[in-house]
């Protein structure tokens, strides 16, 4: 009989690590946390130093009851959650839970899922550290505090079933600043000139330069005039070679990743929404069946803010550089980079498990989306740690008129370096013929063009992290929760991609903003976010930090329980007459937005979303948004179940009539 029990949050983990421990071990999963506050009240004692009452979650009790008779006979329980204040907090309320007098309690951390990790894991076991227990509560209950303050004044003026998060709705926030942003662009128009030019030897070899000064100073052509009036000069111009650079560029290999590098490297290169990364990486990091039943982990831990590599895998991926690429893509000394202020420096950054475990090695044991995800971590790793790519670069200096200067600049690779394994945006390789300083040259063509200024880009999940990350806001645990959650709750939605902010999510977000300034406030929630941090490091009371916070926003909370405007109780005209009783219909608030409703409710309780001002290509009747069972937006004819019309994508008017 097994006379130690070891817990794990998932059952993939569990079965992973069942194989490396002996019989002496019975390896058990815990399914994540099994307590938690109440859902039914706040389960705070706010007045009792912020103390919580948990409670076991309904859904773990039989857990709980299987952990507990599993525990029977044992004389130590080791705890082995994630490393991380999660993790540390899951462990602390299972020893609460589990731990008796006469067993002894033990806290075991790896960062990755291997035979050794494992073993030298179980052979320094340590205590739980409650700096970090205390960080998980501080945030816990901060966000507890918030979202059961804030969320009934909201079910009570704008919509049933709403809430708002401490950090969710900075988040929000930033998406609806931005496409706001975007409405109010007003596009700027401006010209570029091109010239086509070629040497007066080679009338078949032409080359682009572009206008890049005049008198000195940055072109600034407003309109076609102004680009018409230059050409007209230029036409008649002599051009000759000013200047001649070459030079070398040196393109540096970036650290290996962390958690929001990797989920915005994998939107970017394999379109991946962030959830979808964490997921599969979870997978790899838990452990895939290689070969004859070998279950290891792939990679280690994913949630991490650090760069930092341990010394044997330095040691390890320098090794695999030099017998398969040679000493010339090898440094003289290991790659070092600096992990941001906030980073947890024991851990390490996320790379393979095994560098020798190529890819193409290990591919038919994974599926497709295993194998691109592995495969990006992998040559991100090797990458980090080989010498840089070099180029060298021709940059030409054309004058005309002595008032026009043209530039041409071209590039070659001359050496790969880590681009030989994880290639980058390349330069934009062109080339130039041989040109002397002085020498004159034939226009073949003017070429102007029109351009107009952009408006700045609709966020992905990829390009909110990296805001998010550089605010200060969120943690590695908790850039994917903070999306989903917005997500959920319709306040944003993903178009091909990108996040756009519902009618509903810039409503909500202009209440908040008005009335809780700030909880809203960029720099206000970084600086909690660091607080946070202070706590895990044991330089911050968790407790005068819940008191700070709380004596603000207990007057906050009174003056917007006062003054929050009901916009749920705006009702909005129209022409159009209910159906059903021949009464006009309205426009209302609800949980999910705007919706028309009948003017006599609640005698008549007629009510339809929307019409979207397209018409449904079958039957003529209004296109409206729908949502289904699992909440996902889709369009359909009004006049459903007479008319089945339905698309996932709303169609252009001109699409829907023609």
């Amino acid at each position: 009989m097994s006379k130690s029990l070891v817990i794990v949050e998932s059952p993939a983990k569990a079965s992973t690590i069942n194989k490396f421990l002996g019989s002496d071990y019975l390896v058990r999963s815990s399914m994540g946390h099994i307590r938690d506050l109440p859902s039914s009240k706040m389960g705070i004692d706010v007045e009792d130093d912020f103390k919580p009452h948990y409670i076991a979650i309904p859904r773990r009790k039989k857990t709980i009851a299987q952990l507990k008779k599993d525990l029977t006979g044992k004389s130590t329980l080791y705890l082995a959650a994630d490393p991380d204040r999660e993790g540390e907090a899951i462990c602390w309320h299972i020893a609460n839970v589990l731990a008796k007098d006469n067993i002894q309690v033990h806290r075991v951390e790896f960062h990755e899922i291997t035979k050794e990790a494992i073993t030298n894991a179980f052979k320094h076991p340590r205590q739980i550290d409650m700096n970090m227990v205390n960080a998980q509560q501080a945030r816990r209950i901060l966000d507890r505090i918030v979202g059961y303050s804030i969320s009934p004044l909201l079910w009570k003026n704008v919509g049933r079933g709403l809430s708002a998060g401490r950090v969710q709705s900075v988040a929000l926030r930033l998406i609806v600043d931005r496409e706001r942003q975007i409405t109010a662009f007003a596009p700027k128009e401006y010209w570029e000139i091109e010239a086509e030019l070629r040497k007066s030897a080679e009338k078949d070899k032409t080359f682009t330069t572009k206008l890049n000064k005049i008198d000195g100073k940055e072109p600034n052509l407003k309109n076609n005039k102004e680009a018409e009036e230059v050409v007209r000069e230029l036409e008649k111009a002599n051009y000759v070679v000013a200047d001649i650079n070459k030079s070398q560029k040196i393109k540096k290999p970036r650290a290996p990743f962390t958690t929001s590098k990797l989920q915005q490297e994998a939107f970017n290169k394999l379109r991946y929404p962030a959830a979808k990364t964490m997921r599969i990486a979870q997978q790899l990091y838990e452990g895939v069946v290689l070969g004859t039943d070998e279950v290891t982990g792939l990679i280690t831990y994913m949630r991490t803010d650090s760069v930092n590599v341990s010394k044997e895998a330095v040691e390890a991926v320098r090794d695999y550089i030099l017998k398969k690429f040679s000493k010339t893509y090898l440094p003289a000394s290991a790659n070092v980079y600096k992990s941001k202020k906030s980073a947890q420096e024991a851990h390490e950054a996320i790379r393979p498990t095994h560098v020798m475990r190529e890819p193409a090695q290990i591919e038919k044991y994974l599926t497709p989306e295993q194998f691109k995800l592995y495969e990006l971590i992998w040559n991100k790793f090797v990458a980090s740690q080989m010498r840089p790519a070099i180029y060298a670069v021709l940059s030409v200096d054309i004058l005309a008129k002595e008032k026009y200067l043209f530039r041409a600049a071209a590039s070659k690779c001359i050496f790969a370096g880590f681009m030989a394994v994880y290639p980058e945006k390349e330069e934009n390789e062109s080339a130039l013929p041989e040109l002397k300083k002085g020498e004159q040259l034939d226009l073949v063509k003017l070429i102007p063009s029109e351009h107009f200024t952009k408006p700045p880009a609709r966020f992905s999940d990829a390009s909110l992290i990296k805001a998010l990350e550089e605010d200060g806001i969120g943690r590695p645990s908790t850039y994917v929760p903070i999306i989903e959650t917005i997500v959920m709750r319709d306040y944003i939605r993903r178009i091909s991609g990108y996040l756009h902010p519902t009618e509903l999510g810039m409503t909500v977000c202009d209440l908040l903003i008005k009335h809780f300034p700030r909880i809203l406030n960029i720099k206000f929630t970084a600086i909690m976010e660091e607080e946070l941090d202070e706590i895990e490091e044991g330089k911050l009371e968790w407790v005068k930090v819940l008191k700070d916070f709380y004596q603000i926003f207990e007057k906050t909370l009174a003056k917007a329980q006062l003054n929050m405007k009901a916009v749920k109780k705006e009702v909005i005209q129209t022409k159009e007459i209910c159906e059903k009783c021949g009464k006009p219909m309205v426009i209302k608030w609800g949980r999910l937005g705007k919706f028309m409703s009948c003017s006599d409710f609640p005698n008549c309780r007629n009510a339809k979303s929307l019409p979207t001002g397209v018409k449904c290509p079958k039957c003529g009747g209004d296109v409206v948004q729908r949502r289904s069972k699992k909440g996902n937006i889709f369009f359909g004819c009004s006049n459903y179940p007479n008319c089945d019309h339905i698309t996932n994508r709303l169609p252009k008017p001109e699409e829907a009539s023609s």
